[in-house]
């Protein structure tokens, strides 16, 4: 069988398997990133300090902030857990939580994480939705990036889009973009000028902002990095990130997190006995 090829302005270039993989996978995103929404594009408040910010107002309230996450196998990592757990806004006690175990087929392939990761996601979402569940989520963080990122549209991008849900991408680590570095950003914070700040905004070469490095927690030196996912603005995605955290990570993340590798050892465990 003869290598794929496309054509381009009159030119036609053949194509390796990866390649062709490769170039799909941007014709994808592409498509889905001309869906974006940057801004806040949702109908109710965010929840304040300041109860008595919101009387007389008849306008909803964010109530339920959904968090995902997907754990995996140490002994077969193409074996995954996801989880999406649903907190109350107001309390961050978790009220509700969905699982689902399964054999990921497709591959690991940098800038294109969310082909692999967002179908099973996704499915948790479409099962709350199917059942018209009272505690599907306004919101929606994800555990890993949305702008930040190589081609501009992470995971929580990909997800949002899909899902037509607002979502805040919460990053560990930082994806080298557009000239900015881990180490820099975490000197930047750690700066005289900057000692009194807990966010700094993440500026590449270009002059874009990507997003936010925020200190999330006094316990903790390292940052977090917030980055808008969909139909939310980056001030309102702070906003909300900062009433979500009780240590570094915020509490619907941190919950997921916990819950999905709790649930994979369960699932292990059980596996073994039938065998």
């Amino acid at each position: 069988m003869d290598d794929p090829s496309i054509r381009e302005n009159g030119s036609t270039f053949s194509l390796c398997r990866q390649d062709w993989i490769d170039y799909l996978a941007c014709r994808a995103q592409d498509l889905l990133k001309g869906k974006l929404i940057v801004e806040d594009d949702f109908t109710w408040i965010i929840p304040s300090h300041d109860s008595s910010s919101l009387e007389g107002f008849k306008t909803e309230k964010l109530k339920y902030i959904g968090g995902v996450d997907i754990s995996f196998l140490k002994e077969d990592p193409s074996t995954a857990c996801a989880a999406l757990v649903i907190l109350d806004a107001d309390t961050l006690n978790v009220v509700h939580e969905e699982f689902d175990v399964t054999k990921l087929q497709i591959p690991y392939v940098p800038g294109f994480l969310a082909f692999r990761e967002a179908p099973i996601l996704l499915g948790l979402l479409d099962k709350l939705k199917h059942n018209a569940h009272p505690f599907y989520p306004q919101l929606l963080m994800v555990d890993g990036n949305g702008l930040l990122h190589p081609r501009g549209f992470g995971l929580a991008c990909h997800l949002g889009v899909l899902a037509n849900l607002p979502t805040i991408g919460i990053g560990k680590n930082l994806h080298h973009v557009d000239g900015l570095t881990q180490s820099c950003v975490r000197q930047c914070l750690e700066a005289r000028e900057n000692c009194d700040k807990d966010l700094i905004p993440l500026i590449g070469k270009s002059g874009n902002i990507w997003g936010v490095a925020m200190r999330s927690s006094p316990s903790s030196s390292k940052p977090i990095y917030i980055s808008t996912g969909h139909r939310i603005s980056l001030n309102s995605a702070i906003r909300i990130v900062k009433l979500s955290c009780k240590f570094r990570v915020p509490e619907p993340i941190r919950q997921a997190d916990i819950k999905s590798k709790v649930f994979l050892q369960k699932f292990k465990g059980s596996a073994h006995l039938m065998k």
